[in-house]
């Protein structure tokens, strides 16, 4: 039988030094990757400040790099819901809602970002 990607990438992730499993982990290197791009982005726009460059120009700039951590946030919300909040509901008890209502808060920070 087939298991989901998601289901692949759990069964990848590393545990870390504390004995806690990350959903992201089995993906790390893909993560680091596309934020080292945002990284290389944010010092383009430093750059192109100095430089006096036009700022529609700039704003466009903004608006990828805006774009690219939007999609590394929905990422991360996707493997955080897939793993740990799945892992605290299928074992219930206070656990669970905590971990619910922590990814609520954490999905409601990012809507009004």
């Amino acid at each position: 039988m087939e298991q989901e990607p998601q289901a692949l990438a759990h069964a990848d992730a590393k545990e870390t030094p504390a004995g806690h499993e990350h959903g992201y982990s089995g993906r790390k290197d893909e993560h680091l990757k596309r934020l080292r791009r945002v990284e290389g982005q944010v010092r383009g726009l430093q750059r192109m400040v100095s430089e006096d460059e036009y700022c529609i120009d700039i704003l466009t700039q903004v608006s990828a790099a805006t774009k690219a951590l939007q999609s590394f946030a929905l990422s991360l919300l996707e493997e955080h819901l897939g793993h740990c909040v799945a892992n605290a509901v299928e074992k219930g008890g206070p656990e669970a809602d905590a971990k619910v209502k922590e990814a609520s808060q954490a999905i409601a920070r990012l809507v009004r970002s």
